[in-house]
């Protein structure tokens, strides 16, 4: 069957004020779904387009790649603050020694980070909309925990001390606040969270490696407070690193650095061979409060062990599950790679999109506020889309709370060529193709943006759909229902006289290839123009009102049944194209059209195996009568 495109329409979109998702060209195509946030998904009803509005003057978008790869260079020097900071409280010659340039280094890097968060846009939880405020940001991050902590855990007190006293101490005031940089390994926690939530990433290795790292900074720092307690006690020889190494204060830091890790590691595991034990009352007291933290820890490893053995996050595992039953149907039956890729984008958004819970929220909700939603989403887009725009309110409101709104990732085929047509779309952001097949080769013949509409030809003409539409990137549109809409148009008798005007500008709009792909469209425009220029004659008015009654009972009424004419014998080869035609309620009216479209008038009417036609009622859905 012939096919149908559309006209590119201009891209003109109406665009929310603060759009959710902010595409910067600077930060270029998210190109794998696998690791979008749902929070970075463009919101139902926010339209997207290609040139999609761009953040104000000396602001970041907190989802950059270039942002992104920064704050992923911040948690690898977070990994060394947490080293270091317990290293330097033990080990006061460490600190105004080797990695006193570093750490200076690095608390630049963050001080860089405080200034940088000035101009970082944030998602606002209550709208989920990007505020571009210069004046918001930066009255939310000073009135939050977060200033003062990131001042003082960058701030270089040691090194400030220095400068103005011309001093070195290493006094234990300094090992103190250096342990304000543990504040900076809430980033960790973040950078943690994003992993376990990238399809792209092992979860049970990352969660594993997580465990690694608690437990490894968890015997270093408690190897450093232990090692700490026998530096500052008043007798070394009556210490747990004194009754082994009498003169420990002065041997190798890394000496007593390693005997600190080996006390906390057999510690921990709870061996406890006893070459090394707590000789002093503090000493004591500090491993009764580290052993009753290591029953903590180790109930906090078993458990998170066990959960990712046995239960893990069920919704982590339904999703993977779900995919690899893809993979395996898909080896099975050796399906080609560009379908395999196809199905797996489009069940892992459905899992990235049920994350923002839309259609579990609409559903439990009463109908009327569930209408008022969807016309706060949507009444623009419809009212802007060629087919609706000038008809009435109540229309749109009745339309708009029956339309169902869906995601579709890049490369997925919404619309195929000759499927029978239950629904047309409307697209909210995003771009589609329009494609067709001749001999076995794809053509392209038009690009579709926001607003614009695909399927309604063959929904309006009920024929097959004529064209393949397929989406070019992650794209939101609204599904409209073939029986809603014809039951929607029934009782609006005025709407339906619109809808046909704008659908039949909207044809005569179409491109000459378009058109080609369409025989039976382009007889319906050359019908159309040959009657249209018959109204010149007298009593043209009334002809041009009884003609867009007859043609806008197809719209507004149930529509009648669709036969395909033909001027010659069954048995003839044919001389011209068959006509499209509504099946009028008589024989002789069907007569007279036959008349009116082959210039001669017939007298018998046969089906297509030659039987002759005596009941109309009999005859269905494009069936082909011969009449001559």
């Amino acid at each position: 069957m012939s096919e149908t495109t559309r006209s590119p329409m201009p891209l003109s979109e109406t665009r929310s004020p603060m759009p959710l998702l902010f595409r910067r060209h600077s930060s270029g195509e998210i190109r794998n779904l696998a690791s979008l946030s749902s929070s970075l998904l463009p919101a139902f009803g926010t339209v997207m387009g290609e040139s999609s509005v761009r953040l104000k003057r000396f602001l970041i978008a907190p989802y950059d790649r270039r942002y992104r790869l920064w704050q992923a260079f911040l948690v690898v020097l977070v990994v060394y603050s947490a080293w270091s900071s317990p290293f330097e409280l033990a080990f006061s010659k460490a600190s105004t020694g080797a990695l006193l340039p570093v750490d200076l280094v690095v608390d630049a890097f963050f001080a860089i980070d405080i200034i940088l968060t000035f101009f970082v846009a944030y998602l606002d939880k209550s709208t989920y909309l990007l505020v571009e405020e210069h004046k918001k940001i930066a009255l939310r991050y000073v009135t939050h925990l977060w200033f003062p902590m990131d001042v003082a855990s960058t701030l270089p007190f040691q090194a400030i001390y220095r400068v103005v006293t011309g001093k070195t101490s290493r006094g234990q005031v300094f090992g103190f606040l250096n342990l304000l940089r543990l504040w900076r390994l809430r980033r960790v926690s973040k950078f943690f969270s994003r992993l376990e939530k990238d399809t792209r990433f092992s979860y049970f290795w990352t969660r594993y490696f997580k465990l690694i790292c608690v437990t490894l900074f968890a015997v270093h720092s408690a190897g450093c407070f232990y090692y700490w307690l026998a530096t500052r006690y008043h007798n070394s020889e009556s210490t747990w690193m004194g009754a082994n190494i009498p003169d420990f204060k002065s041997r190798s830091i890394w000496l007593g650095y390693t005997y600190s890790m080996y006390w906390s590691i057999v510690t921990l595991s709870t061996v406890g061979y006893g070459d090394l034990h707590a000789v002093n009352i503090e000493e004591k007291i500090f491993t009764i409060f580290y052993m009753l933290f290591n029953i903590g820890l180790t109930a906090y490893l078993i458990g998170n062990m066990t959960n990712l053995i046995v239960h893990t996050a069920v919704r982590t595992f339904v999703m993977r599950d779900a995919i690899n039953e893809i993979l395996r149907y898909a080896k099975k039956n050796r399906l080609p790679e560009g379908l395999r890729e196809q199905m797996l984008a489009h069940l892992t958004l459905k899992f990235k999109t049920a994350e923002l819970q839309q259609e579990q929220v609409l559903e439990d909700l009463p109908k009327a506020i569930r209408s008022s939603i969807l016309q706060q989403l949507f009444r623009t887009t419809l009212q802007n889309s060629h087919l609706f725009k000038g008809v009435s309110d109540d229309f749109i409101v009745q339309l708009v709370s029956e339309i169902k709104a869906e995601y579709f990732p890049p490369k997925v085929d919404i619309v195929i060529q000759n499927e029978i047509p239950t629904d047309f779309y409307i697209i909210v952001s995003g771009a589609v193709d329009v494609v067709t097949y001749k001999n076995g080769m794809e053509q392209f013949l038009s690009k579709l943006g926001s607003q614009q509409m695909f399927g309604e030809i063959g929904v309006i003409f009920n024929i097959p759909q004529p064209f393949t539409v397929r989406t070019k990137r992650l794209s939101q549109v609204v599904r409209i229902s073939h029986h809603h809409f014809k039951q929607l148009v029934q009782p609006l008798h005025e709407d339906g006289k619109i809808i046909h005007t704008n659908f039949i500008q909207h044809l005569k709009g179409l491109k000459n290839e378009e058109l080609a792909e369409m025989p039976l469209i382009s007889e319906f425009l050359d019908d159309l123009i040959s009657e249209e220029a018959s109204m010149n004659e007298a009593g043209a008015q009334d002809q041009q009102e009884n003609e867009l009654s007859a043609t806008t009972s197809s719209l507004s009424k149930t529509p009648s049944t669709r036969v395909i004419i033909h001027g010659y014998h069954p048995d003839h080869k044919p001389k011209s194209g068959g006509k499209l035609i509504h099946l009028p309620d008589s024989i002789e009216n069907l007569h007279s059209i036959a008349e009116s479209k082959f210039g001669r008038r017939g007298s018998t009417i046969l089906m297509a195996d030659g039987s002759q036609v005596e009941d109309l009622a009999a005859l269905r859905e494009d069936d082909h009568l011969y009449i001559f």
